[in-house]
């Protein structure tokens, strides 16, 4: 089975609709569907916004249905010239760049207790997704944090501290929930804005046709089989 989470409606309800022999379940708020698209089993997930939510349901979705691998997919602002609106950026790893215990002398990002701050993304799944994109993407580090980056200043921290090409606000979390419980994961997700207050605007405009861009990546993924 493969689990595949995202934050809003607009970026699961394109794939949900792929699906037949569906079921639902509400748990803790969540709904999670299951059922099938060309065969593969799948459950999906619309978990709400921010990392709370998204560590919530990924952890939910483990326990409850088990999933062979976790994706989460949707759309992301772009921290690098490199990836332009309707852009893909596919992540190697992923941060919490809204971390910080550098009091201490932690790097910054550093989740305590199992001292990570890069969580890496499945190699299979990395290639499967990027053996499925039409269009130009780019790979590496997706940054999440509970805040909406439309900041030039607050995006270029990020770019700088962590080298991140995109940010996000539930990457993240999901990936430290998959880490921990040793669920392969992977993040997909498409450019609908700058990140910056000249053009955030942009996310309104092109949100729907970004995250229904990932969503599409997905159901090639799901349809083309994980090898």
């Amino acid at each position: 089975m493969i689990g595949i989470i995202g934050a809003m409606d607009i970026e699961i309800e394109h794939i949900t609709a792929q699906m037949t022999d569906k079921e639902e379940k509400v748990i803790s708020g969540i709904c999670y569907t299951s059922g099938k698209i060309s065969g593969q089993s799948v459950v999906t997930a619309v978990c709400g916004i921010g990392k709370v939510f998204a560590a919530m349901c990924a952890q939910t979705m483990i326990l409850k249905y088990a999933p062979d691998a976790i994706i989460n997919t949707g759309v992301a602002g772009t921290l690098t010239p490199n990836a332009g609106i309707l852009d893909t950026v596919v992540a190697t790893q992923l941060v919490q760049h809204d971390v910080d215990t550098t009091y201490f002398g932690d790097p910054r990002g550093m989740i305590s207790g199992i001292n990570v701050v890069n969580f890496p993304c499945d190699e299979n799944l990395i290639q499967a997704v990027c053996a499925n994109i039409d269009g130009h993407f780019i790979k590496g580090t997706i940054a999440s944090g509970d805040v909406f980056i439309a900041d030039e200043q607050r995006k270029k921290d990020i770019a700088e501290s962590f080298g991140a090409l995109a940010c996000e606000m539930e990457g993240a979390a999901i990936a430290h929930v998959c880490y921990v419980n040793k669920t392969p994961f992977c993040v997909v997700r498409t450019i609908s804005d700058g990140a910056d207050g000249d053009k955030v605007m942009s996310y309104e405009a092109f949100r729907q046709e970004a995250a229904k861009k990932s969503a599409n990546i997905i159901i090639n993924i799901v349809k083309d089989g994980l090898k």
